[in-house]
């Protein structure tokens, strides 16, 4: 899966005042990040507010996504659930002549053991024509699929092909990178730990501030994948604070400020959610007129 190495975006979702999907807000954002250097487009994540849209606006994203990339960049989609039958359902049903691999998140609020875990991902295994990158994000689902769980099913199933690994700990981080079969990817799912898990080895990352700075932040993985050190961590103290500040008010609310700033869409999100703060957007509006236009 060479084509998924290096920088990925987990795209937003623009809405307009009356909260339906503005689509040409969602073209200048994928068109943005193409142009930007990143290496693939990830559809449908968390960070789209998923949770929040009809399977008909799920549908909308997905073909304003596949036209206007129109074939220029590898993609991703987010299928995931905590009901297995119906996740594994699903991936035998869908159209996914367009994507590449599949993104499907550890079943949330069950908490289910490792075990369950690991019967949940080996009937999507069973179930996908496509290639499956796991998503471990503990602070969204309440549990953390274990290194143990992790290494287990990429040494199983050979269509298991990575991780996106969003549990902010470098040792577990470390400890798959360590023992995991060689082609497969263990990819950050953190902004804050894109470059530490370059440089332990790990295949790049799938991002949320990359969508907004997708020059600078492809830059600085690159740089990591290629061992340039003090070039990667210049660019990754650069944004550091950035990174604190777009996750203040949670996701995807940090990142719709950005895009706001950029005049690429507007800052709305859906309930449960709501918008940045003021004060928010201050500091974010103010952190971006400190940068070079070149660098976004």
């Amino acid at each position: 899966m060479e084509q998924l190495i290096g920088t990925g975006v987990a795209l937003v979702t623009p809405f307009r005042a009356d909260l339906s999907v503005d689509v040409p807000a969602l073209e200048r954002v994928v068109e943005h990040n193409i142009q930007g250097g990143v290496d693939y487009l990830v559809i449908l994540g968390t960070t789209a507010e998923s949770a929040t849209l009809s399977q008909a606006e799920k549908q909308l994203v997905v073909d304003v996504v596949v036209r206007t990339n129109a074939g220029r960049l590898p993609l991703v989609l987010g299928v995931g659930g905590n009901n297995t039958m119906a996740v594994a359902h699903e991936l035998k049903t869908l159209d996914l002549s367009d994507f590449d691999a599949i993104l499907s998140v550890s079943p949330y609020y069950n908490k289910p053991t490792q075990e369950g875990i690991y019967q949940h991902f080996k009937m999507l295994a069973e179930a996908s024509p496509l290639p499956i990158i796991l998503y471990n994000v503990p602070s969204r689902t309440g549990s953390n699929m274990l290194p143990e769980t992790t290494l287990r099913l990429a040494y199983e199933f050979s269509n298991i092909v990575g991780i996106k690994e969003a549990c902010g700990d470098m040792v577990q981080i470390d400890n798959i990178i360590k023992n995991k079969p060689e082609e497969f990817m263990v990819i950050s799912g953190d902004d804050a730990t894109a470059l530490p898990t370059v440089l332990a080895g790990g295949a790049g990352v799938i991002s949320v501030l990359g969508q907004g700075l997708p020059g600078l932040f492809s830059d600085m993985i690159r740089w990591g994948l290629e061992g340039q050190v003090k070039e990667a961590y210049a660019i990754h103290h650069k944004l550091s604070s950035l990174m604190q500040l777009i996750f203040e008010e949670g996701n995807p609310a940090g990142i719709k400020s950005i895009f706001e700033s950029l005049g690429v869409s507007t800052a709305t999100v859906r309930l449960p959610l709501v918008e940045a703060s003021p004060s928010l957007k201050e500091k974010i509006g103010v952190w971006l007129k400190s940068l070079d236009k070149a660098q976004v």
